[in-house]
């Protein structure tokens, strides 16, 4: 590898702070990811810094803490937890958190692949859960039809069209391939919506889309 492209490749890594709730979990996390080139381990949290949050359940301590680091500290984050109940379910989701890995999953793969997936802003959620968010928004939808005053979001039909196939687990390159879209127009039309509608990620965009009748 020549000077230049070891310098591309360093400055392509990924700054990742892991928080953890005893030294064991937290060393298993950074060993995991400390054999990956494309991760350089951070002690603190920061903007531009993914915060790798392993946790064995998510109760109100734990969703203040991952809020604090999102929002004030402006890092993106990635939860590792064993389990998260319906109730905690919307609130992991409006904490901005786009990326979760079940602990029993948790391979040096999976973590990276979420960590470089919430370093994008992409949303990475485990396939069941994405069902459970789906479920749930849908009830919560269901219950507020008909109610005067219900706000709704105004999404243009290609946004939906967008936000459909992030639903339905599609990466940008292959949501720009099923419209015919650049991928930079895709990323540009998600960009755009969040912007607006003051959303953290494309997980909170699809809760939105979903929760308002449009997916």
């Amino acid at each position: 590898m020549s000077d230049t492209e070891q310098t591309r490749a360093v400055r392509r890594r990924v700054p990742v702070a892991v928080t953890a709730p005893d030294p064991i979990s937290r060393e298993g996390a950074v060993s995991q990811l400390r054999r990956h080139p494309e991760i350089e381990l951070r002690e603190e949290t920061g903007p531009g810094t993914v915060s790798l949050f392993v946790e064995n359940t998510l109760d109100d301590t734990a969703l203040s803490r991952l809020r604090r680091i999102v929002r004030s500290e402006g890092a993106r984050a990635v939860v590792v937890v064993d389990t998260i109940r319906e109730t905690e379910l919307l609130d992991v989701v409006g904490c901005g958190i786009g990326a979760i890995v079940w602990r029993h999953e948790a391979t040096a793969h999976r973590l990276v692949q979420a960590v470089l997936a919430a370093a994008r802003g992409d949303g990475d959620l485990p396939a069941d859960l994405l069902g459970r968010l789906i479920s749930q928004v849908g009830t919560l939808h269901r219950g507020s039809e008909g109610r005067p005053g219900t706000p709704s979001i105004g999404l243009v039909p290609r946004e939906v069209d967008v936000l459909r196939l992030i639903a339905e687990g599609l990466d940008t390159g292959e949501i720009a391939g099923k419209l015919s879209y650049s991928e930079r127009t895709v990323k540009n039309v998600i960009h755009a919506l969040t912007t607006r509608l003051h959303l953290r990620n494309r997980a909170h965009a699809v809760a939105y889309a979903l929760r308002e009748g449009y997916i």
